[in-house]
């Protein structure tokens, strides 16, 4: 069944004149990152209310403490896995047009993929809070917690959305706006729990787009709007289409 539906993937991706990718934290759990939510999930170790928006501001210290440890001790360290590396390439051949990923951990960009929208923000650049001058990560040093700005002393902020936070105007447009050009959507590594991010095959699907859906186990979206289903791991499913699309 996977194989056939493997073939029927292989000829939309093919006639698809504007494709896009959508990603969540499954496709990074190869890469050793674990999902936030869940049993096994990060927020079974850790408090998520110390990256609520507030607490953040109030409590700038402890929140920094957590945030190093799991974002920038660990989550930054991690490699690209073969199912980034295998999208990179099905853009690189002009079978993906853009990406639009609920991930903040960069690796589609390792990997080599040019068009990506970073829903949810990144680890890899961080915001003065006081006069809104923007960083790289390697620019900031974290021996000290909470790091300040090094031209006016206020507080920095990782850029991706905390808790409470809205997603920003710009990339919360551009996202939607893509989701309404494609012809395809790739769905991988994404339960649909999310919201607003979840919206945005939806928003595909009411424009005359296939969605194709690589997942280990079914999602929200399986049994709603899902044409072809590839069950998987993406690394698997996503080879295995890069190997037949030359």
């Amino acid at each position: 069944m996977l194989e056939e539906n493997i073939n029927k993937a292989v000829l939309d991706l093919k006639v698809s004149k504007y494709t896009v990718v959508f990603t969540g934290a499954g496709i990074s759990v190869e890469s050793g990152i674990p999902p936030f939510r869940g049993p096994d999930g990060l927020w079974a170790k850790y408090d998520p209310s110390l990256i609520e928006i507030n607490h953040f501001y109030n409590n700038p210290e402890i929140s920094w403490k957590m945030i190093k440890e799991i974002f920038y001790d660990f989550i930054e360290k991690a490699k690209p896995n073969t199912a980034h590396y295998a999208i990179a390439s099905l853009e690189k051949k002009g079978y993906v047009h853009s990406i639009i990923t609920q991930n903040i951990d960069n690796l589609h960009q390792v990997a080599g993929s040019k068009n990506v929208y970073e829903y949810h923000g990144t680890i890899k650049r961080l915001k003065c809070v006081k006069c809104l001058k923007e960083f790289l990560r390697e620019e900031i040093s974290l021996e000290e917690l909470a790091p300040k700005c090094p031209l006016c002393k206020g507080l920095l902020k990782p850029e991706f959305v905390f808790f409470g936070e809205p997603i920003p105007d710009k990339i919360n447009k551009l996202s939607f706006y893509e989701a309404k050009r494609a012809q395809v959507m790739l769905i991988v590594g994404t339960t649909g729990e999310i919201m607003p991010a979840s919206l945005i095959p939806y928003t595909a699907k009411e424009s005359g787009c296939k969605i194709i859906e690589v997942n280990i186990s079914k999602s929200s979206y399986t049994d709603k709007i899902t044409d072809i289903f590839l069950s998987g791991k993406a690394s698997n499913v996503l080879t295995k289409l890069n190997d037949i699309l030359h």
